[in-house]
């Protein structure tokens, strides 16, 4: 039986694959286990500058495995895997190195919200979406409460809920629910090369603008004080220093995360 979850890394980019394309990739224990477990490599592994989270088959993620979810027996088991698989979310934010995704087809209910926890969104053409979860009478999950109002507004957001309607991509990319949109045979190329330019980056920096763009409870006050804080922290990294005298030496930078 293969594994749920497939994890390669080649030139210090991982690829994490969710690989139930029977099931068009939903969530069971195995595969949020999965996640879990690339998750750490790319975390711990200093070797990884950047991952990519897709799918295998037609899907990315068609959110929750039902028949799965039928079998968890009692409210604390249903709670415990519920909280698991926000964790996943949660997760790919805190993560100081950027995450992709690579949207390969349809996409409804956590898969969504999953998308949503990623830093950048590249789709193919034909994919869809749906937050599908009240035509099952659920409310989002997977962080979805928190990642759409902030990607379309809250009113959007209440519509796309409310009404579980599912949309094509030009209307996704319209609501700036995805960065790009690509043709099929053109997604995969398209992702790696935005992947190599954020390996390549300044890992510091864009851990740190990650972090703060995340958090989006700071009031303005708080975003200056912390600006203050960490930018001369940053102006005495060696990363700064390279990135200057590269500028100056008109070159392409190489940075060491120092």
């Amino acid at each position: 039986m293969e594994d749920a979850v497939l994890f390669s890394v080649k030139d210090q980019i991982a690829t994490i694959t969710m690989n139930r394309p029977q099931s068009l990739n939903s969530m069971n224990e195995a595969l949020i286990d999965g996640l879990h477990a690339a998750l750490t490599k790319v975390e711990t592994c200093p070797g990884i500058k950047c991952a990519v989270l897709t799918g295998n088959g037609k899907a990315f993620c068609a959110g929750g495995d039902l028949p799965f979810l039928e079998t968890l027996a009692d409210t604390a088991a249903k709670k415990a895997f519920i909280a698991k698989v926000g964790q996943v979310a949660k997760r790919i934010t805190a993560i100081e190195k950027p995450v992709v995704a690579m949207v390969n087809g349809v996409t409804a209910g956590a898969g969504v919200n999953l998308m949503l926890a990623c830093d950048l969104i590249y789709a193919v053409d034909t994919a869809k979406f749906a937050q599908s979860f009240a035509k099952v009478g659920l409310i989002p999950d997977c962080g979805g409460l928190y990642f759409l109002p902030k990607a379309v507004g809250v009113h959007k957001a209440k519509e796309l809920m409310f009404t579980a309607d599912l949309i094509d991509v030009a209307a996704a990319e319209k609501l700036a629910l995805v960065n790009h949109v690509c043709p099929a045979d053109e997604l995969e190329a398209t992702v790696m090369q935005m992947a190599e330019r954020l390996a390549v980056s300044a890992p510091l920096a864009i851990g740190l603008i990650k972090k703060y763009l995340n958090n989006t409870a700071m009031t303005l006050d708080e975003v200056l004080d912390a600006e203050a804080v960490v930018q001369p922290l940053c102006m005495a990294t060696d990363d700064s220093a390279e990135g200057i005298t590269a500028f100056k030496e008109k070159r392409a930078p190489k940075f060491t995360g120092k």
